[in-house]
């Protein structure tokens, strides 16, 4: 429950859907007079997702990648207090963002700077509107969270970050993040995780699916294959999406950005496709696949209206490699992974659609 809460906060959508609230948005914000106070976040290292590595021989060391620089308090909206957005007649005022962008590069890491500044705002946005829509439905349904529960959410989140509450509020403080903002964040995290627990409780895997799945993994593991990340974003949200491979050939969390900002299904679990065989993906991303080696990041490629970045995570020949065989325990687990995905995905989409939504810049 604490990996899952904190996981859940860190991605605040971590049950993301294929679409963006609204395609092609692009707020207004102003600069501040004057930057605030700058630091240099540490780097996380990755962890795999469902997926066996490969036995290989050991890589030779890479140069530590630099982190770009960071704002310490980034503040996109000043002056006048404004509302930016409805949503079923909640309103979000440009204070809400200010904090939620703050909170969102404390959590993450990821920087805020000239170059991921607009991907940040927008995601920061759709992230809110979801929040909104979560504890609506969670409301609706008469999903009962209470301070307790809440409490208990902030310490567990803070002991999975090696902190304490105590420390946590004075990070907020140094950070100019509204206490009272990421408790509503919690709030929403927490009914949203039982609702959807309520509504797919039923949908066990079955000993059939189960063996399936373990002979098709059998068959696989004889082919060449590649382990793939990938982050997809709209043509019409992607002006900035060179400056953003540019960013993840420096900074080494692929999987944080891609939980970030992808908008594809795959969000949710980082980005990670998992092993793509030779010829498995469509024609352009693969002849890009092919000429990429283990730790590579590719440049934006278009096909079928969205930009795509791939990375290659690992390669395997079956020649010279060896993969170990799943187990029923882990197949399990990943299916039923799949299908409380799949559900999220749906009904918060199902949200979106329904949902009166006003945009006010």
């Amino acid at each position: 429950m604490i990996k899952l809460l904190a996981f859940l906060f860190v991605s605040a959508i971590s049950f993301s859907a294929n679409a963006q609230f609204a395609p092609g948005y692009a707020p207004r914000y102003d600069e501040p007079e004057a930057p605030a106070e700058e630091s240099v976040y540490e780097q996380e290292e990755q962890s795999s997702v469902f997926q066996s590595a490969p036995i290989v021989a050991a890589p030779q060391p890479a140069p530590k990648p630099v982190v770009p620089q960071a704002i310490k308090k980034p503040t996109p909206y000043v002056g006048n207090l404004r509302i930016l957005a409805t949503v079923n007649g909640e309103i979000i005022t440009t204070e809400d963002i200010n904090h939620r962008v703050r909170a969102f590069c404390l959590t993450t890491g990821i920087p805020y700077n000239e170059q991921t500044k607009l991907l940040i705002i927008n995601k920061v946005m759709q992230n809110t509107i979801d929040e909104k829509l979560k504890l609506q439905d969670a409301i609706k349904n008469r999903i009962d969270i209470t301070e307790e529960d809440i409490d208990n959410a902030v310490k567990n989140f803070a002991l999975s970050n090696n902190s304490s509450p105590e420390k946590l509020k004075q990070a907020f403080k140094e950070h100019g993040i509204s206490e009272e903002i990421f408790r509503e964040q919690m709030k929403s995290d927490l009914g949203w995780v039982r609702l959807v627990r309520n509504r797919t409780s039923f949908d066990t895997v079955t000993e059939i699916e189960i063996q399936d799945a373990l002979e098709l993994a059998k068959k696989d593991i004889s082919k060449e294959k590649y382990m793939v990340s990938e982050i997809v974003i709209s043509k019409n949200d992607a002006r900035n999406i060179y400056d953003l491979s540019r960013t993840l050939r420096q900074d080494s969390r692929f999987e944080m950005y891609a939980a970030q900002f992808s908008q594809s299904p795959s969000a949710s679990s980082g980005g990670r496709l998992g092993w793509i065989n030779v010829g498995q993906l469509p024609e352009e991303l693969d002849k890009k696949l092919q000429t990429m080696s283990s730790g590579d990041v590719s440049d934006p490629i278009l096909y079928n209206g969205s930009y795509h970045i791939l990375k290659v995570e690992k390669k395997f020949d079956p020649a010279k490699d060896q993969m170990p065989e799943p187990t029923a325990a882990e197949i399990e687990d990943l299916l039923q992974g799949q299908k409380t995905e799949r559900f999220a995905s749906k009904h918060l989409q199902y949200l979106r659609q329904k949902a009166s939504i006003e945009l006010k810049e």
